[in-house]
């Protein structure tokens, strides 16, 4: 414990002296700026590695290179940041821009070239140096809505270009484009008792803490009455003078008798750490109701570098006599600051709500391995899979398997084994998440013998599902045997009901051509390009194969006059 403390301790004061440009990078947009999403905000299984910059609910605004470089990565997904370019700078950072619409220039003829050489939508590419170099105020892309973002915005990143890890664009000076005179908002404080023994205001489940205004614009609590290991957890959130948005706080301290208990800030952290917001959350509390509290202790110690903390990880230990103040600063990047106190005091009471834990045969510890069998299901846990012990509910009903519940996080995959020997080898079959209102998901399943099993990182109901049904593919209006010389492109959607879309191929006249997937709505599209269509009629063909090897062709003949 006392060496975790220090590396964090460690890691804080490297981070301090740090000295970032302030006025080295420019705005990637030339139009008004507004956040929609900050630096390090709570998002599903993610800390946000950067800004998300508003495009005023529109796609196509010019992207600009922040500053002098050269594009030394460009990843086109599905998913994430969809279409998105990385500029490494010679002072030593990276930018990154993310859900482009599509690069422009000599970044968008390096795109589509690598798409033809591998014949594929998902590419990554990591040009030389010489390659693709950019100048400040250079043009690179149009902003999009590409992977999984949820609107149109520019998403927007500065990265240590040796370590990887993602920095606050405040520290480069950005905080100046955004008026910041408002302090946070503590909207609720949570405090929980932490083991068996620990009673707060009668209760062994956490409870809401009344808060009061004061004259000078803090806050104090009402008196909490407790005994044993006590912790608190804070919901919370920024604002900026421009927006009515809420957006996530810069750095949070927690203080007993003035000393500091634990705290966070969200200057830099790497990528490795960030699924570690499943610990850094309640995350019960998150899956029940969507509201995000941010735990100020930790049960078990976990690595997350934005973290500050003492020797007892943030526990408040309240024993009789125990009389204190504790106290909660929450600030935002531009110094507004609002204040918490906290009276403590240690009471006798017995609880008169006992704990909602049930307690089973199924003991997970979470610091070593576990393996349960039932019938011919299994599950085996490593250690490390949990953030805190557990007991599961493991048990077997109707050929469903349920091993616990999706309020608990889970940090690293588990292994889940099922044994049939009735199911013939077609490769059909595979192990199916199963949510509460029946919906199938995949999950990547390897069979050996009579045994099948695959990896998960969700908690939850497991069954054996066998896919014998071919994707979909329709067009929503028919081009066969017609001209469409003016149309710009085609569109489909394919679409898979059990397994899902593993890959899909389109060919024009017996050649490959580029069809770009946008897994929001299911679509593929193909710009008509004239090295792929000739003068009159024209074939066209695509296939797509699920994740479990069911197919489907789809194919049209259509006509084109080129215009020379």
């Amino acid at each position: 414990m006392k060496f975790i403390y220090c590396l964090l301790l460690f890691h804080t004061l490297i981070s301090a002296q740090i000295e970032y440009p302030k006025d080295y990078f420019r705005l990637p947009l030339d139009i008004s700026i507004q956040l929609s999403g900050n630096f390090g905000e709570l998002r599903p299984n993610h800390f946000h590695a950067g800004f998300d910059f508003r495009t005023q609910q529109k796609e196509g605004f010019n992207v600009y290179a922040a500053a002098d470089g050269y594009v030394s990565r460009i990843k086109i997904s599905t998913f994430g940041n969809g279409k998105a370019i990385y500029i490494t700078h010679p002072n030593g950072f990276t930018t990154v821009y993310g859900h482009l619409q599509r690069g422009v220039g000599l970044i968008e003829e390096y795109i589509k070239k690598q798409h033809y050489v591998d014949k594929a939508y998902e590419i990554e590419m990591f040009p030389n140096p010489n390659e693709l170099i950019v100048n400040k105020g250079d043009l690179i892309a149009l902003s999009g809505n590409t992977g999984g973002s949820e609107g149109p915005h520019l998403h927007f990143e500065f990265r240590n270009t040796e370590t990887e890890k993602i920095i606050n664009p405040f520290f480069f000076g950005f905080d100046s484009y955004l008026k910041d005179t408002k302090k946070p908002i503590i909207t609720s404080i949570l405090a929980y008792p932490l083991d068996e023994n620990s009673v707060v205001s009668q209760s062994k489940r956490p409870v809401i803490i009344n808060l009061s205004q004061q004259k000078d614009g803090t806050y104090l609590s009402e008196n909490v009455l407790a005994r044993g290991k006590i912790g608190f957890g804070i919901q919370t959130y920024d604002l900026f003078d421009n927006s009515y948005d809420h957006y996530g706080v810069f750095k949070v301290q927690s203080f007993l008798n003035g000393n500091l208990a634990f705290g966070f800030q969200f200057e830099t952290f790497a990528f490795d750490e960030t699924r570690y917001i499943n610990a850094f959350i309640d995350y019960s509390k998150y899956k029940t109701t969507n509201q995000r509290f941010e735990k100020l202790f930790m049960k078990n110690p976990y690595p997350l570098s934005i973290i500050q903390t003492n020797f007892d990880n943030g526990i408040i230990s309240v024993l009789p006599n125990f009389s204190n103040t504790y106290r909660v600063e929450v600030s935002d990047y531009a110094g507004n600051k609002s204040i918490i106190s906290i009276p403590i005091q240690y009471s006798p009471l017995d609880s008169k709500i006992q704990t909602d834990i049930t307690k089973t045969k199924y003991l997970v510890n979470a610091k070593t391995d576990s393996n349960f069998e039932l019938d011919n299901y299994s599950v085996f846990f490593p250690a490390g899979t949990f953030y805190d012990d557990l007991y599961l509910d493991f048990r077997v009903e109707n050929k469903i398997l349920t091993v616990h519940n999706d309020l608990v996080a889970v940090n690293n995959s588990f292994l889940v084994t099922i044994i049939d020997s009735t199911i013939v080898d077609d490769g059909k079959t595979f192990i199916a998440s199963v949510n509460n209102n029946n919906k199938i998901t995949y999950n990547l399943t390897k069979r050996k013998d009579n045994a099948f099993s695959t990896n998960s990182r969700n908690l939850g109901k497991f069954t054996l599902v066998k896919d014998s049904i071919a994707p979909k593919i329709t067009i929503s209006k028919s081009v066969q045997g017609k001209w469409i010389s003016s149309q710009k492109s085609i569109q489909l959607t394919i679409n898979d009901a059990l397994s899902g879309i593993k890959s899909y191929n389109g060919f024009l006249n017996g050649k490959w051509v580029l069809f770009e997937y946008e897994s929001k709505t299911r679509k593929i599209t193909h710009k008509f390009d004239d090295n792929y269509i000739v003068n009159g009629k024209n074939d066209l063909k695509v296939e797509v194969i699920d994740n479990v090897g069911n197919s489907t062709i789809f194919e049209t003949q259509f006509f084109r006059n080129i215009k020379k």
